[in-house]
């Protein structure tokens, strides 16, 4: 939505042209205003996700959602319990519970007993969801590389280890963005 006072926009989000000055032959602004930065970063990272579950819908995935890749990458190779995925995913062990029965439904994930504790029922990947993951690492490569041909190699190394030196080490790559993105 924008505002309008005195007939002028107001919402600097949304009023893209709003005060940036563009260089000679259409260039990136100069002084773009900070908003335009996450918006840009989060629009790349959409950008890609939605490629990426295009992609895996059209090789045999078409039920797989974005919280669902986290979720696997939470459950890991060794498997986790409802608790530890919740804890990784930085959301409640009951909205860890119902993305892990979403994966059970759609055959990305299955209960097992815990060898360790027979008290504990743990959530371990089936081959469907290995597919899922073996495809989406191949896919990102794809996207990568499209990049690349768009940019340039050098721009997107460039750009890569620009972002690894503003982007604290322990927060690249957390898997809690579903809890500040609306939960899984």
């Amino acid at each position: 939505m924008v505002d309008h006072v005195a007939g002028e926009n107001v919402n600097q989000v949304v009023d893209t042209g709003k005060g940036v000055s563009t260089e000679a032959g259409g260039e990136a602004p100069r002084d773009t205003p900070g908003y335009e930065l996450p918006l840009l970063l989060f629009g790349g990272f959409r950008t890609l996700i939605d490629r990426l579950h295009a992609r895996l819908a059209d090789e045999g995935h078409p039920d797989l959602r974005p919280a669902f890749g986290f979720a696997m990458q939470a459950i890991g190779g060794r498997g986790a319990t409802a608790s530890d995925i919740g804890r990784r995913l930085g959301v409640s062990k009951q909205a860890a519970g119902k993305t892990v029965d979403r994966l059970l439904a759609v055959g990305y994930a299955e209960r097992t007993d815990d060898p360790e504790d027979a008290r504990r029922k743990l959530v371990r990947l089936t081959p469907h969801g290995y597919d899922a993951l073996a495809r989406s690492a191949a896919i990102f490569d794809d996207l990568r590389a499209e990049w690349v041909t768009a940019l340039g190699a050098d721009r997107v190394r460039d750009m890569e280890a620009a972002l690894r030196n503003v982007v604290p080490a322990e927060t690249a790559f957390r898997l809690d963005a579903t809890s500040w993105l609306g939960g899984p």
